[in-house]
């Protein structure tokens, strides 16, 4: 079966490439493999050190904070990740491994009770809640908190300055009721302990840690686990292949990541320019899909290998929580193709961006369904 379409594929191989207007700001977008793996290693020209202004669009009006560590350079990026590094590694652990496959399989069998159900709120993204739970080591019940902010904490909905400062106060909240507890396997109590250089952490550090755990690839394992979804009511055969052992499940992985590419692009400052505040995107989308590195880019071809794909980012910062991800997709591959004797769409919503006259699907807005469960 066919995969995606490259829409970047022109803009890619245009002189001038592509210029993205977001509000008064002209954006040069990186559209090449190469130009795009240069920029993310080369962060003295292309700097994360701009509070705000790392997503595209910026978000000023969201966040009193800079998110750490993802808008710093090094060496103060590489301090701030190794503070969170235990927490994010759980998944490389078996216990945690259990706890996400019992999490999927109980959503996967109380799905299938309902004649249908909506992929994208009733079932990614109460798994990405509670799977953040285990992942933070706090109270499961929290997970209703957090889904009730929907898909993205800033943009589902609703104002987001207003949605924004919300979160603010809850983990606020959450940090100053942490505080003089000893349980470090809960990220706010070890919040409180955190230290830099050997200084405790500021309240807006601590702040910018938390905002970014809370606010940062939500919706991208959500758009991840509907993809997935949607890929296998079209493709049974795909899902029995795929599971068939743990090899096969990572290589479906990676080519699902690399054919969605959850997150289109993210900014950086650009030091060198004339002026020291002009941005440029790294387009990841573009990049997964350039003709120089994947052969027949356009398949989605769950036997890829090798996959040097940018679905994560690259560089320094790499996103943290690719284990998590991944740990979260092998698990569904294989629970759809132990319970599940077949998955039905009966309705969709295509999640679209816009990048000029340049349309991207990327996951659902809704993704109506219905499963079968296999007799057991």
């Amino acid at each position: 079966m066919s995969g995606a379409r490259d829409v970047f594929k022109f803009a890619r191989g245009r002189e001038g490439g592509l210029t993205l207007t977001v509000g008064d700001e002209n954006i040069p977008m990186l559209l090449s493999y190469t130009a795009v793996r240069q920029a993310a290693k080369d962060w003295k020209t292309y700097s994360s050190d701009a509070p705000f202004r790392v997503p595209i669009p910026s978000e000023e009006a969201e966040r009193s904070v800079r998110q750490l560590p993802i808008e710093t350079d090094p060496p103060e990026h590489k301090k701030y990740r190794t503070l969170l590094e235990p927490f994010f590694r759980q998944p490389m652990h078996a216990a945690y491994l259990d706890q996400i496959d019992r999490l999927i399989a109980r959503t996967i069998r109380s799905c299938a009770d309902r004649s249908s159900f909506d992929v994208v709120r009733e079932f990614a993204l109460p798994i990405q809640s509670y799977a953040l739970t285990y992942l933070l080591g706090v109270a499961e019940q929290e997970a209703e908190t957090w889904i009730g902010w929907g898909t993205h904490v800033f943009r589902d909905g609703g104002d987001g300055s207003a949605k924004g400062a919300a979160l603010e106060v809850y983990l606020l909240n959450a940090i100053q009721a942490a505080e003089g507890r000893k349980n470090n396997d809960d990220f706010f109590v070890a919040l409180n302990h955190m230290r830099i250089d050997n200084k405790p952490l500021t309240p807006a550090e601590k702040l910018g840690i938390a905002n970014l755990v809370f606010a940062g690839g939500r919706d991208t394992v959500i758009n991840a686990i509907s993809f997935v979804m949607n890929w296998f009511a079209k493709a049974p055969t795909d899902l029995v292949n795929a599971a068939s052992n743990p090899k096969t499940v990572n290589l479906a992985v990676e080519e699902f990541i690399r054919v969605l590419s959850p997150l289109t692009h993210i900014g950086r400052v650009c030091r060198g320019a004339k002026d020291a505040n002009d941005r440029v995107s790294l387009c990841w989308a573009a990049a997964n899909y350039d003709p120089s590195v994947f052969e027949a880019p356009e398949a989605l071809n769950l036997n890829r290998s090798p996959n040097p794909h940018v679905g994560f980012g690259s560089g320094h910062h790499a996103c943290l929580g690719a284990p998590q991800a991944r740990a979260i997709l092998r698990s569904l591959i294989r629970n759809l193709a132990e319970h599940v004797s077949s998955v039905r769409i009966e309705g969709a919503i295509q999640n679209i961006e816009h990048y000029g006259s340049i349309q991207r699907g990327v996951g659902f807005e809704q993704l109506m369904t219905s499963l079968d469960l296999r007799n057991s």
